[in-house]
C-alpha cells in the first residue's frame, strides 16, 4: 500500500512539474521570417498574327479525329465490341450485361475501355437505371 501511495506522489510530481508547451509559445519561439522579395514579372511576348494563306500552298488535310466505328446490325455483333470494352472492368459480368442492353437498344459501342459515350449519340448517353445512374459503360 505504501509502495502505491509512493508511485502516486511521484507521478503527481512529475505532472505538476513538466511543462506543457503549446503552439502560441513555439510561435514566439521562432525567428521572424524576413518578407518575400518582389521578383519582377516579365512582360508577356507579343502575340503572332497568323499571316493570311498564300494562294500556292494547298490547305491542310483534315485527319479524322477518331476512327469510324463498327457496324453493329444484331445481338450477335455487340458481343466482341462488349468484350473489349469491358475487359479490364472489376465486374465483368455486370459491365457485359449492361453494354449488351445499350448495344442492343442504341445500336452502337464506343471504343476503348472507358469514356467516350458522346460517339455513340445521345441514346447512349441518356440512358439510365432505375435509379437514375448512367446505364451504359
Amino acid at each position: 500500500m505504501a509502495f502505491k501511495a509512493v508511485l502516486f506522489l511521484v507521478a503527481t510530481f512529475m505532472l505538476i512539474t513538466t511543462r506543457v508547451s503549446s503552439s502560441d509559445e513555439e510561435l514566439k519561439m521562432k525567428a521572424p521570417s524576413p518578407p518575400y522579395a518582389k521578383v519582377p514579372v516579365p512582360a508577356p511576348a507579343p502575340a503572332k498574327v497568323p499571316s493570311p494563306p498564300s494562294k500556292t500552298t494547298p490547305p491542310p488535310a483534315k485527319t479524322p479525329t477518331s476512327a469510324p466505328l463498327p457496324p453493329v446490325k444484331s445481338k450477335a455483333d455487340c458481343i466482341p465490341l462488349c468484350d473489349q470494352r469491358c475487359k479490364l472492368h472489376s465486374r465483368k459480368r455486370l459491365c457485359m450485361r449492361a453494354c449488351m442492353t445499350c448495344c442492343d437498344r442504341c445500336k452502337c459501342v464506343p471504343p476503348g475501355t472507358y469514356g467516350n459515350q458522346e460517339m455513340c449519340g445521345k441514346c447512349y448517353t441518356d440512358m439510365t437505371t432505375h435509379g437514375n445512374r448512367v446505364k451504359c459503360p
